[in-house]
This record gives C-alpha cells, structure tokens and sequence, in this order.
C-alpha cells in the first residue's frame, strides 16, 4: 500500500524511466552469485502489497536479458491476486507464475524462495517484523535478495540482522535494501558536492514528514469475527511490533537522507510526541513526533513528523553548514529537487546548483544498481546501512515513547522484543500485542514506561 501522499512506489508503476549504473555501493572482495547461465535471472515476490507489486514492476523493467518473476507470497490471498492481476497486465511476457507458484500461509515464503534456481533475487515486503526471518531463510538457500525498508523494528531484530548478514556476506549474496533516496541520481551529486566541502562544516540538519493520517497510521476496533493476527498484519502501520509503527515506516526515508549527507549516524535522541483527536481508534501510535539527534561532533538533527487534518504538510529535507546551506529534498522522494545556497535563506537568487531536471527514478535506479552488481559479479550488500538507519529511525520512536535520552548503543541493546515470536506466527494463534476488554491496545506512556515503549 502507498505510504505517502505524494509520489510513491506505487504511484511508479507508470514510471518508465531507467537509468543504467554501476552499484552505488562496494564493499569488500567476496565470492560472487551468478545468475542462471541462460541469462534469465529469476524473481519470487514475498509481501504482495503496493510495495512489494512496484518493487517487482522495477525488477521486470531492467533492461537487458530476460528477468522473469516466478513465484508470489502473501498471506492474503486476494491482495496476491490483485498483485498478479496487476503485474500480468504490464509485463505478461516476464509473468511465469502458474497457480501452482502462488503461494498463500505464512510458509509462503519458503516455497516461493525454492522455486528459485541459484542466483535469483527474492523480493521482501512484508510487515518489517518479518524481515530477518525471511533473510536468514534466504541465505540458507543461497538467493539474492531485496528487501524493503525498515529492515528492522527494534533492537533484537536489528541485532539479528546484522549477525545473519555476516552469513550472507561470507556466502557472496547480493543485498538490496528498499531506501530508495540514496540511488537518487541528483542527491549522489548532492552529497559528493558536501563530501568536497561546498557547505563547509554541516552544524545543523532538519528534516520534516507532516501530513494527515495516511495509510494504517490509525485504525478503529477489531470487527468480532476477524483474526487477531490477520487485523493487526493488515494494518501494520498501527501496531510496533508489526512495523516499528508509523514513525518508522514513514520516516526512515528522511532520517536516513540526513544522515547520509552528514555521512555519520547520531549517537544519541531525546524526543517528544503525543496524541490528539484519537476519538474510537485503538492503533499505537502518537500522531506527532518531534526528534532531536544529536551526532558525535555535537552537531544537531531535528526531526518532526505528523499525521493530523488540517496543518501544515511538509515533506522535506535540509542541511545546513558553515559556508552554506541546502536542499537535499523539497516535497517527497521524487523529484527531490536538490539545490545548494549561498546563505542559509533558501532565496533563489542564492542558489548556487540546482539538480538538473528531469529527474531519474530511484526506485528504478535501486533496482537497476542491484541487477547491474548481479551481471557484472560486483559485490553489492546494503544490509548495514539498512539495519542502522532502522535502528537509528527507531532510537528516536524509543525516545519519544519512553521519554529518555536514548543513544545509540541502547537502541542496539534494547531488551524489549517487540516481536518475540514472529518466526512461529499463525493466522490462528496470539498476536504479539493483545488489546485490553475496551478493543484498545497499550499505548507508549512517557516517563513511566522507562524501559519499554508501552506497558508488557
């Protein structure tokens, strides 16, 4: 499902636009994944949502030899017919996915990553709670492997994350990670214009994702006759433990541009955010959220995110240094318009670069990085980077719920598990969360929950 209001993986699925490029990462020398020897390199779509149909519309659209998406997964056997319905009608000749490959359960995942031959790409769009379970199963089978942002919710998982990645890296598995941005063509010449000293020193960062509730960000009350596991999977942005909640899944994006072009991940968050207009919906989320980071050199991130009627919306991101000032973003992920300034004003008579339009895609540019990495044996892993822009992304949630100055280090070692037992799930058994005998689940208490993001 889209998680914006404006342009979004979805909304990309008309897109056309391909740019070709090498891999905009490399990492060290390993062994490499090869893709069939008939040149025709295979994908299975685990998470049958908007996300993971555009993430598979990207797959099929690189050009070059054949890539044809084999297996589909979803625990939700209409929204994977919708996706197959969907995809058929714009790439029928990439389409080989009989009924016999369209897998429904939560074991959906496992039979559509064995129907890929060595060296194919399984597609991860799960709820992120489900993410490294579908990883570590991955690398079991030696698949390649893009995975959609958060890659992580929490602590723990992000902890698992990173140790199942030194498995894939031993194995020489190629990993992609769905945050899109920094494939951005024009924000790679943003960033090597900072890295050469355009805006001298960065001492302050602000970044901004305020709109009306989008999505799952809210929901009302389970109908009687509905799962538990099934309601809270379906409106994932509700529930922490489902997706980090909205905070995470709506704003990793921004969070991880800013870092990126400070090239420095924060070492510690203190936050605000609260509830407002709740009226009958029982979601866990505060409907806005206010973040200051703080980076080791003592320079300063602030982040505010909202989801309420009738404000101001804002979708952007900025940077400013000693010598300058800039737009990494200026209202949502594309076309990022990135300019730099003289001064600190954003007045167009101090502009002194703006990103030439129009812009590439970078949902397609991701996908393009990772299939070029696959043909031409480079090494490709986005995994770390993932993980600690989810944890970072998380930190901040941590701060807001608990009230706490959170660092880094905390976030990495939380002991609350906000999905303990994900690896297990049924449709029929217990959902990590439960509500109360009112239809409502707990909430984050600020200053009495010190430890935990809501009551357990």
């Amino acid at each position: 499902m889209s998680d914006l209001l404006l342009p979004s993986r979805r909304d990309f699925l008309k897109t056309t636009s391909r740019v070709a490029a090498a891999s905009a990462l490399a990492g060290v020398s390993i062994p490499f994944v090869h893709a069939q020897e008939d040149n025709t390199l295979q994908v299975a779509l685990v998470g049958c949502g908007g996300r993971g149909t555009g993430a598979a519309d990207n797959a099929m659209s690189v050009t070059g030899p054949p890539i044809k998406l084999v297996a589909m997964a979803d625990v939700f056997e209409n929204r994977l017919k919708s996706s197959f319905n969907g995809l058929k009608s714009k790439h029928e000749k990439n389409m080989d996915v009989p009924a016999d490959r369209q897998f429904v359960g939560f074991d959906g995942y496992k039979k559509a990553i064995d129907s890929l031959k060595p060296g194919g790409v399984a597609i991860f769009a799960t709820p992120p709670a489900f993410r490294w379970v579908h990883f570590k199963y991955a690398i079991e089978k030696g698949v390649n492997v893009f995975m959609e942002k958060p890659v992580t919710i929490d602590g723990p998982s992000t902890r698992k994350m990173l140790e199942l990645n030194e498995e894939a890296k031993k194995k020489g598995l190629h990993v992609a990670v769905g945050l899109m941005c920094r494939h951005g063509r024009e924000r790679q010449e943003l960033f090597a214009k900072i890295k050469a000293g355009e805006l001298g020193d960065i001492i302050l960062e602000r970044a901004y994702r305020m709109a009306g509730p989008i999505a799952s960000f809210r929901v009302k009350k389970k109908a009687p006759d509905e799962k538990e596991v099934a309601y809270q999977i379906k409106n994932f942005h509700s529930f922490l433990w489902a997706s980090g909640g909205a905070f995470s899944d709506f704003n990793i994006h921004n969070i991880d541009e800013a870092c990126w072009m400070k090239d420095a991940w924060p070492v510690s968050a203190q936050a605000n955010g609260g509830r407002q207009y709740r009226e009958d919906y029982v979601d866990q989320n505060f409907d806005h959220y206010s973040v200051e980071y703080t980076y080791a050199d003592g320079s300063k991130f602030f982040f505010e995110g909202r989801n309420i009627n009738g404000c101001e919306d804002r979708f952007a991101t900025y940077v400013h240094g000693t010598k300058g000032s800039a737009i990494v973003s200026s209202a949502g992920h594309s076309p990022a318009k990135s300019k730099i300034f003289k001064g600190q004003n954003f007045k167009s008579e101090d502009v002194v670069w703006s990103a030439a339009q129009p812009e590439s895609n970078p949902y397609q540019n991701e996908w393009d990085d990772l299939i070029t990495a696959i043909r031409t044996n480079q090494p490709y892993n986005e995994v770390e980077r993932g993980a600690k822009a989810s944890l970072v992304t998380a930190m901040g949630r941590m701060a807001a719920h608990t009230g706490q100055v959170i660092t880094f280090d905390q976030a990495l070692n939380w002991q609350h598990d906000l999905a303990p037992n994900v690896e297990t799930m049924t449709m029929d058994g217990p959902a990590p969360v439960m509500s109360d005998a009112e239809g409502r689940y707990p909430v984050p208490q600020p200053g009495i929950n010190k430890k935990s993001e809501y009551p357990v």
